[in-house]
Formats: structure tokens, C-alpha cells, sequence
């Protein structure tokens, strides 16, 4: 669930104009209400909760916190006013504190229990100012200083002000108050000079620079894209630079390598993506990140830890480890000069280990919990988190499943009792549930011991119990108005002290409305409104009240009985007394408020195949491309590498993919096997024909350079005699030895080409019945994003009728694939009109030839 904090300048230095006439807190407020509507595109945006901080005096600064609602939020945002001074250092750390709120209480940092990525609240501050000098009462600054007195208990466990989970990004409002006659500039919008951008690059975010509108639109689409789940990580470099890679792929030892000159990707700030699970929603994780520090009973306090752990990579390559059973977590990493720099080596069968310095008890750097891997499709670069020292537990838990028999010697136990004395204490418990997952004996006692002091867990427990009190504190002040400044009264005689029921005048009016005295028009100034015209009072209307059925007049009793039916029976779920026309006569305040609509509608149900990258919001234009392209981060300029390349959903590493694929039946000699994950069942053909090296620990079945054989797969299945049942999706009969190796090179059209042999009479009505079916079919097929192409290819070889039909068919499918740019797709039905044409050719030569010899 993200937490989305706005943080809006409201100083008075926010009431200046921009060119348009408007202020840069209307253009503030704007901003907010536009990054909701580009969010709510999102379905994931209806677990986000909204935050609204200015920069009043705390308590008095939080205008809708924890508990507000999106209307209460809608309603301060628009109720904000521009006064007082620039105090962004107190008010960013209000906002710290509010998104700090309840982290001691839930125990989602773990202090002295190592860094769990998986236990996190990701949260984005956004702060819409000016970029005006610093003001306090104390004067003007020139440095942003955020006060190290936090009233929140427990802040001095950290020693930032935020997490590594919080990100700061800032809106610069730079727009000129006097129209621009030089030509906007487009491309990347750079960040900006005054003292919140180092503040915001500390945090993990950027500050942009903002000095017109479509700037400001393009910087609200890129945040839109920043809302992701995932912590921040110093990345440094241990160690030697590696040697250069040579064009051949190999060590390049002639090449000096530069080890002491500073690189760009020798010190990375950047996050890591920590995916929820797709079916609970909630991210699921193992081993946690090693502290800094080794925990010790002797110890009487935690030292404070840093926001970002630093995490030393080794440039030294290594075989990655990984033993069946054993789970281990795996995070991508944000594009940066590091993934960079791994992808062009074109290295995706090593990797680099890492470490977390003064983590271990005997070593000073450490001994490493994971790696840094390149893709096996050089798309991304993963961080595998593993146990601790994992290098030596590896090869121990591989002995005792294929030596011992999970019957260890006392020998396999000294070995292990020497490695968990290696171990900080904090990870006994997730080895002892990995060893339970494994099915492997109870090899650590149940008497584990988490290395914290009893004074240090005394302390940790009683800072929960005074952070529930702040708590409580803090939301009964929010929304509350600070208090005003009590000025001179004076007092007004202006009345004589009479009160206005007693006047004389506004009595005689009141009658006069009210019809009791007749309206008296030559005392009204005709002149003084012209071209208006007074309304004179109709005594035959009377107030329908109707609170004696008799006084109901003939011609209204059926309307009436209407709503006092629909009254009585409640069969609308309307307020007693209204009926359908006032149920729609909403305040206009209220119309935008469609967050408290989302909430009650049911949640939707999961996709049916997650495989499936989710669809584009393309409301009333199928043609609506996505908008990243658009994006204007110098970070994103990374992803024009080879990072830039498209996933497939069967990649890992793609965010909206996951291993599995759908299920298959492939009925075989009359045996039906179920064809699940790229496998069959052992008894199948796919699962023996299968070379093993496509299949690795990432979980990468498929690798590029092997996707063109996929239309070969199911377009040589008629080659080898099956033959589709029409109405079903099975094969049947053929050859007893089939195959569909991805290492066979058929012809991609052999199936499209041959007859197919059919023991059914099919009349020409029939036919054209059949090809009007596959052509819709087609067209539906040809929408669905992703590259699953194998429907496409068998509904082709299903047309019916001449070589020419099918050629008609091929080309109207190119045309759609044109339509929705799947270019891929074109390049596959390319070659199938080239094997058709050539097949055409042949054909017509040979019935020359016969023609000629008769």
C-alpha cells in the first residue's frame, strides 16, 4: 500500500503570479489533482493513502494524516491559503515523523535484527515550492537544516530523519511572470539549484526544475512512474576493478584497467524493486541484509544505524551458488552506471559477491550474503540475497541430501556447528525455517537466541509504548486550526445596541415576503435594476408538505404515491424522502470525489492468466500508446541500452510476469498428458526433448535468439500427421516419435502448406463458415498483448480452402499485426508469405514441366 505525502509550499512568497494570472499555489493545488488523475489509471492505486503537510507550525501543519479520508484531503487541499514564512526544513521533518508514525509500534525496521527489504511501507514525498530563500523568525538561511529534536521516540535509532523505503522528490516551480517569446526547449527537464535537490538525492529522488506548464505535465508523469515498491541501497565497490572484456567475450589481461581512477559505477545510491506476491499482494521474502554491527549481550544500547545499508560488491567473478530447495530472495535493480556497466560486459553466467562491512565477528569486511547477477537475457541486473557465508553452507546442505542421506557423521556436524558460529544470531530463525522448507532434521535448537541484551529489548519495548502516546497525540491535533493572534477589540455602536429582529423595517419586509402584507412596489427603486423585473408573490402556490393526505390535490395523487411506495418499501437505496432526481443533485465539491466511490466497490478479481502484461487505460481510444517514452529522468536514459530491450511475459525479471505458463493438453498415442511450466509430464516428449542448459536458476526458459523456432514448434505438428480435432485444441494421431525441441529447425510452414488429411465432407458453405470464424478469431488474437504467437499459427493452418485463401489469411493477419505495431509477429508472418510464394512457384513449375512431357 504506498503512502503519497504532499508537502505544499504555502509561504507567502506563493501568492506571485505566473503569466497566465495565476498563482503558484492554484498551480500547486493543480499539480496535486492532476497526479491523482494520472494515478487512479493505475489499479493498484486504490490501496494508496494521500498525505497533505504545509509549512505551518507543527502540530498545526498536518492537514490529513493517517486517518483522514480522500475527501477530507480533496477539501484541505483546496481550503489552502499562502501566508507566513519558508520554513522547509521544520516541515520536512514533520512529514518525516507523521510517515514515521507507526514503524516502532509494527517493528518494521527490526533494529538489530538485520534489514528485511520485505518489510516495508513504500512511501513518496512529493513538495510542490517556489525555490525562494529560506525564511524562519530566526532570519533567512542559505543551507536547508532539518532539527535534530524529533519528537518522535526512538528517531535516535536512525541517523537520518527518514527510511530506506521514503524518497523525497521535488517540484520547483520556476514559471516566469511575464510570457516567453523564446521557443520552448524539449528533452530532459534538469534539476534545480536551490538547497532541497541535495536533500532529495540523499533520499534516493530528484528535484526538477519546472518553468512551464507542459514541463510541469511531463515531470507529473514521470513521479506517476516512481511510485514503486522498493528500497534505496548505497551500492560501493571493494576491491580491484575486474579486467576489461575483450570484443571475443573473454578476459582481456593485455588491457589496463583503470582500478584507482573514481568511476561513475564505483558508488550507486539506488533502489532496489521489492515485488509484492501476485496472489496475496504482499512482498514474501527470506533472508534479511546483515547489519553493520555484530549483536552482542555485552552490548547496554544499538548503535544507530544509517537509512541506506552499504552494500561492497566485489569485482571478482564467481560461479553462482544456488542448491535445490533452498530459497533465496532476488531483487532487480533500479537502471544506474552500475547495471550499466555489468550489462556491457556481457557476463550473465558470473557474478560479483557482496558484503556488509563489520557484519561478521571474525572479519572485518564480512563474509558475503549474496551476489549481483546480470540476466541470462542482459535485461536487467538482479540482487540474490542468500544465507550468510552462504559460500560454506552450500556445499554442507548438498552433502547432508546427496552424501548422508540427511543422516549427518560427527564430522558433517563439527563442520556446521563451525559455520554457525560464523552466523550473527539473527539469522538461526530463517535458516531454521529454510532447513524445515528443505525437509531436512533439526539442526539448531530450539532455544534460539536473538543476540539483543535484556536491557536493550526492555528499552526497545517501552520506546513502542511511548510511540503509541505520541501517536494518539499527534492524529487528535491534525487538522486543527492554529490558534489566532489576539488583536485590539473594538467596539461597534453602530447598532445602538438594538438587535436586528427589533427593527422596523426588517419586520415589515419579512411580512411583506412572506405574503402576510401586500408588496408595496412604489417604495422599491425600479431604476437601480434595470431590465430586471420583480417576481410578485403568488398566493395560489402553497408548500407541499402534505402532511394530511387530504390536502393532496387530485392530479398529484399518483405521483405522490409513487414516492411514498418507494419510501415505505425501500426498494432504492436512496435517504428516506428522495427520490431518483435528488439522489443525483450532488455539490459540486463532492463530484470530484470519486476515491470514496472506489472504496465500496467489491475488489476485482485476479487474471485469469498472470502471464498476461496488464492492459493500457485506454479509455475511448484503443490506439493509446503508453507514455514512457515521455519519460525525462537522466536515470532513464540508461534504459536505452540493453536494459531497453522488450520483455517477454515468459522472462523472470519482467515485472508483470511470472514463471508459470498456461496449460497445455497434448494428447500422444492415445495417452493425454498435461503440458504445465514449458514441461510434460516425465513420461512426455517436451520434457525429454528439452536441452537442459535452457532451463536455470533464474527460471529463463526461452533465451532470444531461440524464439523464431516457435512458430516451427506448432506449425510442424501436422508435418508429422496429427491432426486437429475441429472444436478442440488437442492433436491427435501422427507419428509415434514427436517432437517439439526447440533445437529443431523445421520448416516454419510446413504444416501451413501441407494437406491436411480429413475424414469429413466439407461442403463450400461450410468453409467459408469455418474461415469466418478463424478470421474473428484471428482478430482477437492478434490484440492480446505479448508474444504468445502459437493460437495465431494454428488458426492458420485450420483455413480452409486453396493455397491462395491461406495466403489471403496470412496477409489480412499482417495487416492487423500492423495495426497494433506487433512487429515481431509481422517479421514471423513474413516468412510464412515468403514459404508460401515460393511453394506457389514451385508448384507451377512442376505442372509446367508435367504439362510439356505430355
Amino acid at each position: 500500500m504506498p503512502i503519497l505525502l504532499f508537502l505544499i509550499d504555502t509561504s507567502a512568497s506563493m501568492n506571485q503570479r505566473t503569466d497566465l494570472g495565476t498563482s503558484y499555489l492554484d498551480i500547486a493545488k493543480g499539480a496535486v489533482e492532476l497526479f491523482l488523475k494520472l494515478r487512479a489509471r493505475d489499479p493498484a492505486s486504490r490501496g494508496d493513502r494521500y498525505m497533505l503537510v504545509t509549512y505551518d507550525e507543527p502540530p498545526y501543519c498536518i492537514k490529513a494524516g493517517w486517518k483522514e479520508n480522500h475527501a477530507t484531503f480533496m477539501s484541505e487541499l483546496k481550503n489552502l491559503q499562502a501566508s507566513g514564512l519558508t520554513t522547509l526544513g521544520q516541515a520536512l521533518r514533520s512529514s518525516f515523523d507523521l510517515l514515521n508514525l507507526n514503524r516502532l509500534i509494527s517493528g518494521i525496521d527490526n533494529y538489530g535484527q538485520g534489514r528485511n527489504p520485505f518489510f516495508l511501507e513504500p512511501s513518496i514525498l512529493i513538495t510542490i515550492t517556489d525555490g525562494n530563500k529560506l525564511t524562519s523568525t530566526a532570519g533567512v538561511q542559505e543551507e536547508l537544516h532539518l532539527p535534530l529534536n524529533s519528537p518522535l521516540p526512538g528517531s535516535e535509532l536512525t541517523k537520518e530523519p527518514f527510511r530506506w523505503d521514503q524518497r523525497l522528490f521535488a517540484l520547483v516551480l520556476r514559471l516566469p511572470g511575464v510570457a516567453s517569446t523564446e521557443p520552448e526547449q524539449l528533452g530532459s527537464v534538469p534539476t534545480d539549484e536551490s538547497a532541497i535537490t541535495q536533500m532529495c538525492e540523499v533520499t534516493g529522488g530528484r528535484s526538477y526544475c519546472v518553468r512551464t506548464q507542459r514541463m510541469l505535465n511531463q515531470c507529473l508523469e514521470s513521479l506517476v512512474q516512481k511510485v514503486q515498491s522498493g528500497v534505496v541501497i548505497n551500492f560501493e565497490k571493494t576491491g580491484p576493478d575486474p579486467l576489461p572484456i575483450g570484443e571475443d567475450g573473454l578476459m582481456d589481461s593485455s588491457r589496463p584497467s583503470n582500478s584507482f581512477a573514481a568511476q561513475p559505477w564505483h558508488s550507486c545510491h539506488k533502489l532496489i524493486y521489492v515485488r509484492p506476491n501476485s496472489k496475496t499482494g504482499v512482498p514474501v521474502g527470506h533472508w534479511p541484509i546483515p547489519e553493520s554491527f555484530w549483536p552482542d549481550q555485552n552490548l547496554p544500547s544499538l548503535p544507530p544505524r544509517t537509512s541506506h545499508p552499504v552494500v561492497r560488491f566485489s569485482c571478482v567473478d564467481c560461479e553462482p551458488m544456488v542448491i535445490d530447495k533452498l530459497p533465496f530472495d532476488k531483487y532487480e535493480l533500479e537502471p544506474s552506471p552500475l547495471t550499466q556497466y555489468i550489462l556491457e560486459r556481457k557476463s550473465p553466467h558470473t557474478c560479483w559477491q557482496v558484503f556488509v562491512t563489520s557484519s561478521g565477528k571474525y572479519n572485518e569486511l564480512g563474509y558475503p550474503f549474496g551476489y549481483l547477477k546480470a540476466s541470462t537475457t542482459l535485461t536487467c541486473v538482479n540482487l540474490f540475497v542468500m544465507p550468510y557465508n552462504y559460500p560454506v553452507l552450500l556445499p554442507l546442505l548438498d552433502d547432508l541430501f546427496k552424501v548422508h542421506k540427511l543422516k549427518p557423521n560427527l564430522k558433517w556436524r563439527q563442520a556446521f556447528d563451525s559455520y554457525l558460529k560464523t552466523l550473527p544470531p539473527y539469522y538461526l530463525l530463517p535458516l531454521k525455517k529454510a532447513l524445515r522448507m528443505m525437509g531436512a532434521p533439526n539442526l539448531i535448537s530450539d532455544n534460539l537466541d536473538c543476540g539483543l541484551s535484556y536491557s536493550v529489548i526492555s528499552y526497545l519495548k517501552k520506546l513502542s509504548q511511548q510511540t503509541k502516546l505520541e501517536s494518539e497525540r499527534i492524529l487528535a491535533s491534525v487538522g486543527k486550526k492554529p490558534p489566532q493572534e489576539i488583536g485590539i477589540k473594538v467596539k461597534n455602536h453602530s447598532g445602538g445596541g438594538m438587535s436586528l429582529t427589533h427593527n422596523k423595517n426588517f419586520r415589515k419586509l419579512l411580512k411583506e415576503i412572506a405574503g402576510e402584507t401586500a408588496l408595496r412596489l412604489t417604495e422599491l427603486n425600479t431604476k437601480e435594476f434595470a431590465g430586471f423585473q420583480i417576481g410578485l408573490l403568488n398566493k395560489d402556490l402553497k408548500p407541499q408538505t402534505y402532511r394530511n393526505a387530504y390536502d393532496i390535490p387530485r392530479r398529484g395523487l399518483l405521483d405522490q404515491l409513487t414516492r411514498m411506495r418507494s419510501n415505505l418499501l425501500k426498494t432504492h437505496k436512496f435517504i428516506v424522502g428522495q427520490d431518483e432526481d435528488s439522489l443525483h443533485s450532488v455539490p459540486v465539491a463532492q463530484m470530484g470525489n470519486y476515491q470514496e466511490y472506489l472504496k465500496t466497490l467489491a475488489s476485482p478479481l485476479r487474471e485469469i492468466d498472470p502471464d498476461q502484461p496488464k492492459r493500457l487505460h485506454t479509455f475511448g481510444n484503443p490506439f493509446k500508446q503508453d507514455k514512457k517514452g515521455m519519460m525525462i529522468d537522466e536515470a532513464d536514459e540508461f534504459v536505452a541500452g540493453p536494459q531497453n530491450k522488450v520483455k517477454r511475459p515468459g522472462e523472470p525479471n519482467s515485472p508483470m510476469s511470472s514463471k508459470r505458463r498456461r496449460n497445455a493438453t497434448v494428447i500422444h498415442d492415445g495417452h493425454e498428458e498435461k503440458m504445465e511450466n514449458g514441461q510434460i509430464t516425465p513420461d512426455g516428449f517436451l520434457s525429454k526433448s528439452a536441452p537442459s542448459e535452457l532451463i536455470n536458476m533464474t527460471g529463463d526458459l526461452m533465451p532470444p535468439n531461440q524464439v523464431d523456432s516457435l512458430s516451427d514448434d506448432f506449425t510442424s505438428l501436422s508435418k508429422d500427421g496429427l491432426i486437429q480435432k475441429p472444436g478442440s485444441n488437442a492433436f491427435v494421431g501422427g507419428a509415434k516419435n514427436c517432437s517439439l525441441s526447440v533445437d529443431d529447425q523445421k520448416d516454419p510452414v510446413a504444416s501451413t502448406l501441407g494437406t491436411m488429411p480429413n475424414t469429413l465432407q466439407i461442403t463450400p458453405a461450410m468453409a467459408q463458415g469455418i474461415n469466418a470464424d478463424i478470421k474473428h478469431q484471428l482478430m482477437k488474437e492478434v490484440r492480446k498483448f505479448g508474444r504468445k504467437y502459437e493460437r495465431i499459427f494454428i488458426l492458420l493452418e485450420e483455413v480452409q480452402g486453396p493455397l491462395e485463401m491461406k495466403k489471403q489469411f496470412v496477409e489480412f493477419t499482417i495487416k492487423e499485426a500492423a495495426r497494433f505495431k506487433r512487429r515481431v509477429l509481422i517479421q514471423y508472418l513474413e516468412k510464412v508469405l515468403e514459404k508460401i510464394d515460393s511453394h506457389h512457384l514451385l508448384n507451377n513449375i512442376s505442372h509446367i514441366n508435367s504439362r510439356s512431357s505430355c
